[in-house]
């Protein structure tokens, strides 16, 4: 009898997992022109359920890739936030009413809501007509990293051997093929195949409180805030309301142990409560108030999460975990969705640096340490979020239960919005020179303000010319000419932009040193624009005096490193940290 035909192939990134995390990083690499593979178990694309929240930087990050508008379009806004706490009659009343996100410098200040499948087809369709497709219906069965040093580190070679089986082929068909591959990234889940394969443990513990989840069309009520974000304390449990895309709402029940929990197996057993029982379960949290269901059930889940982070997010700088893989938390903070794609844009464009062979390798290890901490603080904050959600609220009868107060406090970080996450220093975070910009925090992200065009008075959103096209972007700050022997050995790898204090009735564009001035779009001043209804206080909002200064922004959009006009060696120096010299 023959033996079957196995099909060899070479990739540079196989992705394993088509959810949000594998999909924004097959998505990022195909608009870096990566040679990139995604493969997935399921057969068919979601359709319902799973995540819905965008937090305002996801946003921002989208709309890096220029996927924002669309996100937008489908999405529900929610710009309102409200409160309820016990009344005195036994039900619950109105406490408060504050903006959905309170984050000063969001420039989407607001949290957009649409299904997880829907926001997994806007990565889909942007990577199709790229040549990128998700391989449905296929597993992975074996993993293999090589043990030569040399191949490792070499970033030209194919250390990782992967076996993939098609699970929609008929016997007769080749099932099985063997796929080499510069750098594998395993997005398959908090199950992960991937993670257990190279031995990544993940710590942490399970937590208590048990929920029930359901999609449906907004019901019939008289809750006053059924179209606002909705976190209600009551003597019966907590109840969160999310309104959705298409008059769809989406509410959060707390559940009761006995209630799911099967006494012979200690596991949560959603054959003891189905999605009627949950919404029966809701009205009781909210009366005075009604709620009733007037069409079927979009979708339903009970589930009772763990609280855990990976021991490590990488093996050699070759195989990679990214989103659920290697953190999983509570949904109420509405950061999971979010944490996974975010984590996905900060692998990315590292991994797509080195392989077209700008950097070296130790630069992929910023990735464990910059999104494995973030992840620790995202564990640290949903047990103290979750905590506040599940206890009980205080009332004359329960001195010790949450107050109001302190729940809305909480609430109110930045930290739920994503504008907070900040990178310690490291090869791609310099800590030198943050007086020069103390608006730009160095490890932050670059905060949205509009500058004008200088040749044509066009308003520009600075983070609209931080396009996540996996570039570095020089900001120059200046006044005065800038030394034209700055080069950077090649201009290729950044996008140089000048801002320049001048004023739009006398500023002239081509008193600029050429570099200064790459091409006519590239030149920014800070001044009001014509009608002079904004603009004209970007230095002061950045923190830069009159001396100027050089900012470089990295690919993701991050505040890496700020240098003196008059000692871009500052620059030189944090770029030879992990950037190759052209040869």
């Amino acid at each position: 009898m023959p033996l079957p035909f196995v099909c060899h192939s070479e990739v540079d990134v196989l992705i394993i997992g088509a959810g949000p995390a594998g999909l924004m990083c097959a998505n990022a690499l195909a608009n870096a022109r990566v040679n990139v593979r995604i493969v997935d178990q399921k057969a068919v694309k979601l359709t319902t359920g799973e995540g819905d929240g965008i937090t305002p930087r996801t946003t921002e990050v989208l709309q890096s890739y220029g996927l924002a508008e669309r996100l937008l379009r489908e999405s529900c806004q929610l710009h309102l936030a409200s409160f309820y706490n016990p009344s005195a009659t036994g039900g619950i009343e109105l406490t408060d009413r504050i903006a959905s996100v309170t984050a000063p410098s969001a420039r989407y200040p607001f949290e957009a809501a649409l299904h997880q499948g829907a926001i997994q087809d806007i990565f889909i369709d942007s990577m199709t007509p790229l040549g990128v497709e998700v391989q449905r219906s296929t597993i992975p069965t074996s993993i293999e990293l090589s043990k030569d040093e040399n191949e490792l580190v070499d970033p030209t070679s194919y250390p990782v051997r992967v076996v993939l089986q098609r699970l929609d082929k008929s016997e007769d068909e080749p099932q099985e093929e063997i796929v080499h591959a510069k750098f594998v990234v395993g997005c398959d889940g908090a199950h992960s195949w991937v993670r257990k394969q190279v031995d990544i443990t993940m710590d942490g513990e399970q937590s208590d409180s048990i929920w029930g989840v359901v999609d449906m069309v907004t019901p019939d009520t008289d809750f006053p805030d059924v179209r606002n974000k909705a976190l209600i304390h009551s003597n019966h449990g907590s109840v969160i309301f999310v309104p959705r895309e298409q008059d769809r709402i989406r509410i959060y029940i707390q559940l009761k142990d006995k209630d799911v929990i099967n006494p012979m197996t200690g596991r949560v057993d959603k054959e003891k409560m189905g999605p009627e029982q949950i919404l029966e379960t809701a009205q009781k949290s909210i009366v005075p108030y009604k709620l009733t269901r007037k069409s079927e059930f979009i979708w339903w889940t009970i589930y009772s999460v763990g609280q855990r982070v990976a021991s490590k997010y990488s093996i050699n700088n070759r195989v990679f975990i990214a989103g659920d893989a290697c953190h999983t938390h509570s949904p109420k903070a509405g950061q999971g969705m979010n944490a996974s794609i975010n984590d996905s844009h900060n692998l990315a464009w590292k991994i797509a640096l080195v392989i077209r062979g700008w950097a070296d390798m130790p630069l992929l290890s910023t990735y464990e340490s910059e999104r494995r901490q973030y992840a620790l603080d995202l564990i640290a904050f949903d047990k103290m979020w979750s905590t506040l959600c599940c206890d009980k609220p205080l009332t004359e009868q329960n001195g010790d239960g949450v107050s109001p107060d302190h729940f809305l406090k909480t609430f109110q970080t930045d930290f739920t919005s994503g504008i907070g996450v900040h990178y310690q220093p490291s090869v791609v975070v310099n800590d030198r020179n943050q007086e020069l910009a103390s608006g730009l925090v160095l490890g932050k992200r670059v905060p949205p303000y509009k500058f004008m065009r200088a040749a044509d008075a066009w308003p520009f959103e600075l983070q609209d010319l931080l396009p996540s096209d996996f570039l570095f972007k020089l900001l120059v700050f200046t006044e005065k000419s800038f030394l034209n022997r700055y080069a950077m050995h090649g201009t290729s790898r950044f996008d140089i932009i000048t801002i320049s204090k001048g004023r739009k009735q006398t500023f002239n564009i081509f008193l600029l040193p050429a570099l200064l001035r790459s091409h006519w779009s590239k030149v920014f001043i800070d001044d009001t624009d014509p009608t002079g209804r904004f603009g004209g206080e970007g230095y002061s909002y950045y923190g830069v005096g009159a001396e100027g200064a050089v900012v470089a922004v990295r690919p993701d959009g991050y505040v890496g490193a700020i240098a003196p006009l008059d000692h871009v060696e500052d620059l030189d120096a944090y770029f030879a940290s992990f950037m190759k010299i052209p040869a």
